[in-house]
C-alpha cells in the first residue's frame, strides 16, 4: 500500500451519520407549531434536498420559508443531534484517508453550525468541514479543497463530484439506489462505508492515473461498477 498526498470529500447524512430519527421528530414539530402539513417520515426517508426546498415540496408558502428554516435549525441540536448514530464503516472510512495520509472534507447540504454538532457530538475530528452546498453546488467546495474523491449516497452528490471532477463514490446507505447512483454517473457504488477503505487502499495503488486516464495526476481510473 503507497501513502498518497489527497483529499477524500464525504457527504454527511445518510453517507457518515444516519439522522433520520431525530429528523422525523423535527419536522413533525415544526409541523405541529406551523399547522402545516409537513411529514416528518417522509422527510426523513428522502435526505439530501435543501430544507427551502422540501418545504415547498410541502406546500409551505413561499413567505413563511425563511421563518420555518429558521426554526428548524433552533430546534435542531436538541432534537436530531442526541438521536443520531454513525453509520458502519463510517470512523474507518476517515481514519482510512488520514492513515494514507490524506485529508478529510466533509460537504453538506445542511446548516454548517449544526453540521459541527454532529461532528462534535460523535467525537470526530475533519481537515475540513462546508455547510449549506447541494449537488453541483458542493463542486465549488470540492474543487477549492482540492478533493480527488467524493464520496455520498444521493444522485446529487454524484453530480457535485463529476462537475468537481473527483472520482465519484456512491453508497447505498441513502435513499438512492445502486442503479440510480451508476446511472447518475458513478465510477462505483458501494453498499456502505464499511467497503471504503478497502477501495481506497486499491485506488491509492492506482494513483497516478486520472479518471480519464492522464498519468501523474494523482487519480485512479476506477472500473465502473455494475448492477447484478
Amino acid at each position: 500500500m503507497v501513502r498518497v498526498s489527497t483529499c477524500v470529500g464525504f457527504d454527511l447524512d445518510m453517507t457518515l451519520i444516519d439522522p433520520r430519527p431525530g429528523m422525523v421528530v423535527a419536522m413533525d414539530r415544526l409541523a405541529e407549531e406551523s399547522g402545516l402539513p409537513l411529514d416528518g417520515e417522509r422527510f426523513a426517508a428522502h435526505l439530501g434536498p435543501p430544507l427551502d426546498e422540501v418545504l415547498r415540496g410541502f406546500g409551505a408558502p413561499e413567505e413563511r420559508i425563511p421563518a420555518l428554516v429558521a426554526r428548524f435549525r433552533e430546534i435542531y441540536p436538541e432534537l436530531v443531534i442526541p438521536r443520531t448514530v454513525a453509520l458502519p464503516g463510517a470512523v474507518e472510512a476517515l481514519a482510512a484517508v488520514r492513515g494514507l495520509g490524506g485529508r478529510t472534507l466533509v460537504v453538506t447540504g445542511k446548516y454548517a453550525r449544526n453540521a459541527e454538532l454532529h461532528l462534535r457530538a460523535l467525537g470526530w475530528v475533519v481537515d475540513t468541514l462546508v455547510g449549506e452546498l447541494w449537488s453541483t453546488g458542493k463542486a465549488a467546495a470540492l474543487t477549492e479543497h482540492g478533493a480527488d474523491v467524493f464520496v455520498g449516497d444521493h444522485v446529487g452528490d454524484i453530480r457535485g463530484a463529476l462537475a468537481a471532477n473527483a472520482i465519484a463514490v456512491g453508497v447505498t446507505t441513502g435513499p438512492c439506489g445502486k442503479r440510480e447512483l451508476l446511472d447518475a454517473g458513478a465510477h462505483v457504488v458501494l453498499e456502505s462505508l464499511a467497503e471504503f477503505p478497502a477501495w481506497l487502499a486499491e485506488h491509492s495503488s492506482r494513483a497516478d492515473v486520472t479518471p480519464g486516464g492522464a498519468p501523474g495526476s494523482g487519480r485512479a481510473n476506477p472500473t465502473p461498477s455494475r448492477v447484478e
